[in-house]
């Protein structure tokens, strides 16, 4: 699926609430800053098919999860967020131009909170 990819300074500066975001998924929507490059569309490009497989609902269900649990235990909001398993996976491979065509379903599964 080709995700929608919408370009707004403004709302994101709106929903960075802990630390200035770059972009930020919600299905089927892209959204990332007016100058943005290739390296966080292709991050973002990694949620949109985690979304897929776990039926959106699923994906901020897991989201949410992880990042309470991190919170939890590193007491800490920026490494709760790089310790959620769907981001771990979409900053491994972020940089990677192939990734999505060879992508495993489920590759987070890999990651631990």
């Amino acid at each position: 699926m080709k995700p929608i990819i919408i370009k707004s300074d403004k709302f994101l500066d709106c929903v960075s609430w802990f630390f200035k975001t770059g972009g930020i998924t919600l299905f089927p929507f892209i959204i990332v800053r007016e100058k943005t490059n290739k390296t966080t569309i292709r991050h973002e490009s990694i949620h949109i098919a985690q979304y897929i497989e776990l039926f959106v609902i699923g994906f901020l269900v897991l989201y949410l999860w992880d990042w309470v649990r991190g919170l939890i235990k590193y007491k800490d909001t920026n490494v709760a967020y790089r310790k959620i398993r769907l981001e771990q996976e979409a900053y491994k491979y972020q940089r990677s131009f192939t990734y999505l065509d060879k992508r495993e379903r489920f590759a987070w599964k890999k990651y631990k909170v």
